[in-house]
């Protein structure tokens, strides 16, 4: 056999092999990944040259893998174009780094002298093989079939070769450390990976393991939705399907083509989990897309190709730059118009699906103004309004009804357009809630937990409106304002109120309100907490990682006209006074104003766990007593 030449690959470090281990991949594994991508981008060249006439044509272009398990050697053939000489050692041997800050410098600006080239991709064989020969034949004419071969220092030697047809071989001898790699199901397991939607097929052994076609690639026309769900079982299986998912796809000004999905999400799921994958034209390249995905929109799934993203040398980082931000934009933006859609025009399915998209909706809107623009009017709250026959706002779902901000104040009065009433809780804040719904007063409910961030937001964003929970205050048509009658004394029923509450609670932190509520649902007493006191209150507990608890500064509304009310003040007017301490009707009377008070905490949650102990204890005694009386 002729050797063509002996020499030196001309680098200018003692060994770029160290280099390359250590500073330039993340995993030895991406070898198989660098190597079929080179013979795959091998098999497009030889496919455009002949179109050109610059080559012969030849059959269609896969990738073989073979394993000799006892000559510790893996082989990665390709048929595409394959190199001759004067090729092999400008790939292959000219390496020429000063040093390795260079070495790396160089190509974080140039990924293309990397991604789809022989070059520094193929030098990532030594990561696991001791010795590498390459063979190949170029498709050109009149071409010759040279070998190569290295054992992982400087030194080389190229040579004639005996390869008989178009295309490269790559043999690996492996390491002794590396010999995870001889099993089969090992470099299965790669092959799905990093090659599964790879445009040739990649075979083990001759059997085909990838799937080869890419859904993302081709356009949304020619696909079905059974075809996104059954992409989204493959991906993440044992999930479910998806809620609904956003196809892009642009050629200017880069080049992205990417399936999300709208998960349904897991209790227990981390929000700062990503699980979208990244491609670089069909080869798989990292799951970690925090540079490229706004934050919010992290917890979507499925997978986004961007040849234009400036890789680093081991494919697996991104440099954040300009175009980096701008293709996040993008997806905020696509996935803002697929949802405005979804709502547009499938609103009964948009409201099913609501309490899921919610997280993703109310946090990217308050984090990014673009997508906000897009959302912020599609943003839905359970509301007490019924839909009516020919109308798509409220819309009616099995779980309930719901709304948009907009929707609640089209049907508002107008003297009421400028306030939103809502409940977090309309289980302990049914008693304020009663006494809106009861007047025919639509009730919002904002019950999730960064709802306490987004509707300040919503009003920062809508300047003239405001939102008001159903306990915050309630104006002069929640009351009877007929004037109330003095007795001889000069005082009326609810200054005697007063001053029971009072001094039954000895709490100068309570401010006590006796005023005459309308209608029977109305309770015999309740919390009022200014809004913003409320919202101060929420926010101090936020940011101290507890749960908003009553504060000491709050209003204790008596209703006067409650049955309960009206024989409290019976009962407080027949105590007699005697010279050894308070009477048995002024004890149980204090009492009993005790126990309204935490009634109505109870009402707003604000009852602590040892108070609510005393409740239950109260309770029990305060009903033996009244019994006593009626024997």
């Amino acid at each position: 056999m002729v050797v063509l030449e002996h020499g030196e690959i001309q680098i200018h470090t003692e060994n770029i092999f160290p280099i390359i281990k250590k500073a330039v991949y993340s995993g030895h594994e991406v070898f198989l990944r660098e190597l079929v991508s080179n013979g795959v981008d091998a098999i497009n060249k030889r496919r455009m040259a002949a179109l050109a006439g610059d080559c012969q044509d030849g059959e269609d272009g896969e990738i073989r893998i073979r394993i000799d398990r006892e000559a510790k050697t893996i082989t990665i053939s390709d048929n595409g174009i394959g190199m001759d000489a004067d090729e092999v050692k400008r790939y292959i041997n000219q390496v020429a780094f000063s040093s390795a800050e260079e070495f790396l410098s160089k190509y974080k600006h140039e990924p293309d002298a990397i991604i789809g080239h022989f070059g520094l991709g193929f030098y990532s064989s030594f990561m696991v093989a001791g010795k590498v020969e390459l063979r190949s034949l170029s498709a050109k004419p009149g071409a010759s079939a040279v070998r190569w071969s290295c054992d992982g220092s400087p030194k080389f030697q190229l040579e004639e070769g005996d390869r008989s047809t178009p295309g490269t071989d790559v043999i690996l001898h492996l390491q002794e450390e590396e010999l995870e790699y001889r099993e089969p199901s090992r470099i299965r397991q790669l092959i799905t990976t990093y090659c599964d939607f790879m445009p040739v097929p990649v075979k083990l052994e001759g059997d085909t393991v990838n799937r080869c076609k890419a859904p993302w690639r081709q356009s949304p026309g020619e696909l079905k939705d059974e075809d996104y769900r059954e992409l989204y079982r493959y991906l993440y299986p044992f999930q479910g399907d998806p809620l609904l998912w956003v196809h892009l796809s642009t050629d200017y000004p880069y080049n992205l083509r990417g399936i999300l999905f709208f998960p349904k999400l897991q209790e227990n799921g981390q929000w700062d989990q990503g699980q979208i994958r990244l491609y670089c034209n069909q080869v798989f390249v990292s799951d970690s897309v925090k540079e490229v995905v706004p934050s919010f929109l992290l917890p979507l799934k499925g997978v986004l190709d961007a040849p234009d993203l400036p890789l680093n040398v081991s494919r697996s980082a991104l440099q954040t730059d300009r175009q980096v931000r701008s293709i996040g934009g993008f997806i905020a933006r696509k996935v803002g118009d697929r949802l405005a859609q979804l709502h547009g025009e499938e609103p009964q399915r948009y409201g099913e699906i609501w309490n899921d998209l919610a997280p993703f909706v109310k946090i990217g809107a308050m984090e990014e103004e673009k997508f906000a623009d897009k959302v912020a009017d599609r943003v839905l709250f359970a509301t007490t309004a019924q839909s009516a026959e020919g109308q798509a706002d409220p819309i009616t779902t099995d779980a309930g009804c719901y709304t948009t901000v907009k929707g609640y104040l089209k049907r508002c009065p107008a003297e009421r357009r400028t306030s939103v009433i809502y409940c977090t809780d309309p289980v302990t804040q049914d008693s304020a809630l009663q006494l809106w719904t009861a007047r025919n007063i639509e009730v919002l409910t904002a019950d999730a937990l960064i709802d306490s961030q987004f509707l300040p937001w919503l009003e920062q964003r809508e300047e003239q409106v405001s939102f008001k929970r159903v306990d915050a205050e309630l104006d002069e048509s929640f009351t009877d304002q007929t004037p109330a009658l003095a007795d001889a004394s000069g005082e009326d029923d609810g200054e005697k109120l007063r001053s029971l509450f009072k001094a039954a609670l000895n709490n100068d932190k309570v401010t006590v309100q006796v005023k005459s509520l309308k209608g029977e649902a109305a309770p015999a007493a309740l919390i009022l907490l200014p809004e913003q006191m409320r919202r101060i209150n929420d926010v101090s507990a936020l940011m101290q990682r507890q749960m908003p608890s009553l504060p000491d500064h709050h209003v204790l509304l008596v209703n006067k006209v409650h049955p309960l009310v009206k024989g409290l003040l019976k009962l407080a007017a027949g105590a007699v006074v005697t010279g050894s301490g308070p009477s048995p009707n002024t004890t149980l009377s204090h009492e009993i104003c005790c126990h309204l008070h935490q009634l109505a905490q109870l009402g707003v949650g604000g009852l602590k766990a040892e108070q609510l102990l005393t409740l239950r204890t109260r309770s029990m005694e305060l009903l033996g007593r009244l019994l006593e009386r009626l024997n």
